[in-house]
């Protein structure tokens, strides 16, 4: 009979695989865990050790690494000579292989996780064994995925797998085994270091792989003639939208992943209760306050006509008397790390479309990639804590102690806004916004306009350095009183004397937050 090499980490569907294997004429070989599984299930299985001779070793670290087992494997079984020396070895070909790898994510997520923890968890014989099936495939089954398990039972029973679900296969094993070594160069590139130069090389080495799973198909993309799907970091287990727990709802949309991710992100950096509102991915409401149903109803009255339509965020338990101010508007997703169950309920019944997502905390600093043609631009993603102490009050008049509050506020809002991005604020709400503009006066412009009289008394903020005074000069004619943005212009000078003659407090940062 032919053999069948049995050893996955994850033993999902195991036993009714093995036994349809076993119906279809194999013999079944296995390590010694699968082998107690299958034993026990009353399957007639072989040890490794019974086939290559040799005991397992160094507790348990050389099982299937010998040339009993992998002559079996890398043998063709066309090539004459290969034939020959299987048979004076008397080595037994093997032509199925089952299995897949130690759980690598789940132990370095672990928050004790030591080194000697992940070292012990990277997987040595398992990838050597797949990737061997995997090139020999033309002659060997290899499967990686119990959710391949039914199809291949079937084709096995119906006399064996033609060779384009082999090679398809074999495809989804190297990708199974390259996701795999992603996470181990990832975990031990990002040791902690005071070095810049080190850093760097942390971030960006000179090959670059990333390592997704598949977490599903959507409708379509951006556009219904877009094919597009969602993949997660850690397989659907880890935090972040990608693996937020869909609570009620339809099905989520590419644009309403893209739009989510803004609202959660927008209030998951900040300190206290707040609320956000987006739409088109551009934060159009956020506000902070210790109560969190007068958060929400600040960032609602943010943009009252964007709204609509649009997707909240919430950082804290949406609690039912937040869910009772949310039911005359219209809205297509709701973000939050938990509801109350009588929020919930109240949700649920607004709408049998409204999306509601219950979102855990992302545990690893997020990294941004961007494709272009022809390649991949990749940067830490914009969540570093402005250092105050480089923050310079460059006017006469020094802001108040609150509106130093809502310049503080006012430039985190910013960072969330697509460039050129102005921000008016009061009383920690964004009252008036303007975004994506080609030149800076403009977007100062669509704030004011869309603040009206709330903007008499706001403050400003300003993704990058003012290149010119036109826009205080705007906003102090709508009665802003204080400004901050970044310094660098040629024109710093000629802007601060606009504004110390208009009688703004400007304050210039150290940095910048551009968002394209």
């Amino acid at each position: 009979m032919a053999l069948a090499l049995l050893s996955p980490y994850d033993k999902t569907g195991l036993i009714e695989f093995a036994r349809v294997i076993n119906d279809a004429g194999y013999d079944l070989v296995s390590t010694g865990g699968t082998h107690a599984v299958l034993d026990g299930a009353g399957l007639a299985v072989k040890q490794v050790a019974d086939v290559t001779g040799s005991p397992e070793i160094l507790d348990g670290r050389v099982k299937t690494l010998h040339p009993v087992i992998h002559g079996g494997l890398l043998a063709r079984r066309s090539n004459p000579d290969h034939v020959a020396q299987l048979k004076e070895h008397d080595i037994q070909p093997i032509d199925i292989v089952v299995g897949n790898l130690y759980p690598f994510r789940e132990t370095i997520s672990k928050p004790d996780v030591t080194l000697l923890d992940a070292l012990e968890n990277i997987d040595i014989g398992g990838p050597t064994m797949v990737r061997a099936a995997a090139k020999n495939h033309p002659d060997v089954v290899i499967v990686v995925d119990p959710a391949d398990y039914e199809r291949i039972g079937d084709m096995l029973a119906d006399g064996g797998v033609p060779q384009e679900e082999r090679r398809r296969l074999a495809a989804k094993a190297f990708q199974h085994v390259a996701l795999y070594d992603t996470a181990i160069a990832g975990y031990l590139r990002d040791t902690p270091t005071e070095n810049e130069e080190e850093q760097a090389s942390q971030h960006f080495p000179a090959e670059f792989t990333a390592g997704f799973k598949l977490g599903g198909v959507l409708r379509y993309g951006e556009n219904p003639h877009q094919p597009g799907a969602l993949y997660s970091r850690d397989g659907g287990n880890g935090g972040g939208i990608a693996s937020a727990e869909l609570l009620h709802g339809r099905a989520m949309s590419y644009i309403n992943y893209l739009d989510a991710d803004a609202a959660w992100t927008s209030v998951a950096m900040l300190p206290s209760t707040a609320v956000s509102v987006v739409k088109h991915a551009n934060t159009c409401g956020l506000a902070m306050h210790e109560n969190q149903t007068e958060a929400y109803k600040r960032a609602f009255a943010g943009d009252t006509v964007s709204a609509y339509g649009g997707i909240v965020g919430f950082n804290t338990t949406v609690t039912k008397e937040t869910a009772d101010a949310m039911r005359p508007v219209f809205y297509e997703v709701v973000a939050a790390p938990d509801y109350e169950p009588e929020a919930l309920e109240i949700l649920k019944r607004k709408s049998k479309n409204l999306r509601l997502l219950k979102v855990k905390p992302v545990n690893v600093p997020d990294v941004g990639l961007h494709t272009v043609s022809g390649g991949l631009l990749v940067q830490v993603a914009d969540r570093a804590t402005d250092d105050l102490g480089l923050w310079n009050v460059v006017t006469k008049r020094h802001p108040n102690e609150d509106e130093r509050a809502d310049l503080e506020f006012a430039w985190h809002a910013c960072r969330l806004i697509k460039s050129n991005a102005i921000v008016l604020v009061k009383d920690r709400a964004i009252v008036g916004m303007g975004a994506g503009q080609p030149n800076r006066v403009n977007s100062a412009f669509l704030a004011v306009r869309a603040a009206g009289g709330a903007a008499a008394g706001s403050v400003l903020s300003s993704d990058a350095f003012f290149p010119f005074p036109d826009t205080l000069e705007l906003a102090a004619e709508a009665g802003v009183m204080a400004a901050i943005s970044p310094a660098g212009s040629i024109r710093d000078d000629e802007v601060i004397s606009a504004a110390d003659r208009l009688g703004m407090a400007v304050i210039m940062t150290g940095n910048r937050h551009f968002l394209h």
